[in-house]
């Protein structure tokens, strides 16, 4: 994990998605003075899970890589999905 503080430009490179980070940058440079250390905390905790959540992905993708199953203990939801989306079919949507 990173323990430099975050700064906008950090913010802005976690974010990944061009798309997000320049929602990121709307929202930081339209927040009023009074609002900016929220609006900037809101970004920082986003920016955070996005970079924990790709931290964990490249983690799980090397067991993946080396044909080994991750450690922990994961849920089969297979069934659950797959109802889901019989209900869902069986409304008519796609």
């Amino acid at each position: 994990m990173n323990s430099e503080p975050w700064t906008i430009e950090s913010i802005r490179d976690a974010l990944g998605d061009p798309a997000l980070a320049q929602r990121f940058l709307g929202e930081i440079n339209r927040a009023p003075a009074d609002r900016l250390l929220v609006v900037f905390s809101k970004w920082e905790r986003i920016a955070t899970d996005s970079r924990d959540a790709s931290e964990r992905a490249r983690e799980l993708a090397g067991y993946d890589e080396r044909g080994e199953v991750p450690p922990g203990e994961w849920a089969d939801r297979t069934d659950r999905v797959l109802a889901e989306a019989d209900r869902i079919r069986a409304r008519g949507a796609a």
